[in-house]
């Protein structure tokens, strides 16, 4: 039986699940951007682990080539961070991958750099051309960028396109380092800008942790104006009982989950649809088992949220020191530990839950320590929140099970 229908669920870094919930806001939006004969506004796709942001990013892609729009993107690792020259070098890599297969009659002779002795030859946009007029331009790596997307928007733009998106997914890794005079995240911004306000439509969609929009303001001020930020929220319990009963309403489908089964997934994943489709794939595989076994088909779901503990937190709660331990244990035990919360709360509830109370500034400090480790962020109102979603019922799960020893 499980051979002839294959489990649905897709637990997984940005799979796509086997129907999408929730989104149609957020694409509706991505909608009306796309409108824009001239970019004002780019995108930030921003939200927790675990939230959905990949598979949102992707399922923007369709849209935009249906709206008229070429796209490309990538991954961004800190690598195409290290320098400016790196950050230039992933853009015409990523846009060459668009224009390799184009040829123009003719490309105006300062973008190109140098040429042709045969004029009537087509030139292909390839790699090495773009390459080449950004080692031939003179100026900054800045006044090279330009250069290279004024030149493929000269030729693409007569092809009828509406525009390019460029997108970047994990765009949180973009940063400046100041200590090595190298400024990519500024760069990226002043390039696409500039180039903005010359009409040339070119679209940044960043998608990235919340620290993305901060770091981004932090870099250019003016990216407050330049972005429409689109935070990625939990679903709510319609659009997740949905993304659990869909899948499986398909014809033949073996497996049914009761309305028990369904609440209690709703409950425990809290609508995030990573932990949705973690539990809903596990509990299909267990059901399909007792199925095929013809036992009983009641079962517990402690199971399945071990399981999770085990490969969704254990590796990033394994990687603190235990002073840090410490303090997100006393961070777990406020009644708002996965919203958002203060200093002086956890300060607060140190003083009564610590055997070792921590002070104000070395709570601030750990909290640094914890936002480079990517556990913690701090909020637009200057409050703190845990970065990974139901991260303090882990901790508190943790605790129970170590007063059972």
């Amino acid at each position: 039986m499980s051979d002839s229908f294959e489990n649905p669920f897709r637990p997984g870094a940005g799979h796509p699940p086997p129907y999408l919930a929730g989104r149609e806001n957020e694409q509706s939006e991505f909608r009306r951007l796309l409108d824009q004969r001239v970019v004002l506004e780019n995108v930030v796709l921003t939200g927790l682990r675990g939230v959905g942001k990949t598979v949102l990013l992707n399922s923007l892609k369709p849209i935009a080539i249906e709206s008229g729009w070429l796209w490309t993107g990538t991954d961004i690792s800190e690598a195409a961070s290290i320098s400016e020259k790196n950050l230039a070098i992933r853009i015409i890599t990523d846009i060459s991958t668009l224009t390799s297969n184009l040829t123009v009659d003719k490309i105006e002779d300062r973008k190109l750099g140098f040429k042709p002795e045969n004029t009537s030859i087509p030139v292909k946009l390839d790699y090495e051309l773009l390459a080449g007029i950004f080692e031939r331009t003179p100026g900054l790596v800045e006044d090279k960028l330009k250069a290279v997307l004024e030149a493929v928007w000269s030729c693409v733009g007569q092809l009828g396109v509406k525009g390019i998106v460029l997108a970047y997914d994990e765009a949180q890794n973009f940063s400046d380092q100041a200590k090595k005079d190298e400024h990519p995240l500024s760069i990226l911004l002043d390039v696409f800008q500039s180039i903005q306000k010359k009409e040339i439509p070119i679209m940044l969609v960043l998608t990235g942790l919340p620290t993305l929009f901060p770091k981004l303001v932090t870099a250019r001020t003016f990216s407050e104006r330049m972005f429409r930020v689109i935070t990625i929220e939990k679903l709510t319990d319609s659009a997740s009982e949905e993304a659990i009963q869909r899948p499986i309403s398909r014809t033949n489908c073996p497996v049914a989950f009761t309305e028990h089964g369904v609440s209690e997934i709703v409950r425990l994943s809290a609508g995030y649809p990573y932990f949705i489709q973690f539990i809903c794939k596990e509990a299909f595989d267990i059901i399909i088992q007792k199925v095929e076994s013809a036992a009983d088909l009641d079962f517990q779901f402690d199971g399945i949220i071990r399981k999770l503990d085990t490969d969704f937190f254990a590796g990033r709660w394994n990687r603190t020191t235990d002073r840090q331990r410490e303090l997100m244990k006393v961070i777990s035990k406020l009644p708002n530990c996965d919203d958002e919360f203060t200093v002086q709360e956890i300060v607060e509830m140190s003083a009564t839950e610590s055997s070792k109370p921590f002070s104000k500034s070395h709570i601030s400090q750990l909290l640094r320590d914890l936002a480079n480790a990517g556990l913690i962020y701090k909020t637009r109102f200057g409050n703190h929140s845990f970065a990974v979603p139901l991260l303090g019922q882990f901790i508190n799960r943790l605790q129970n099970q170590s007063r059972l020893f």
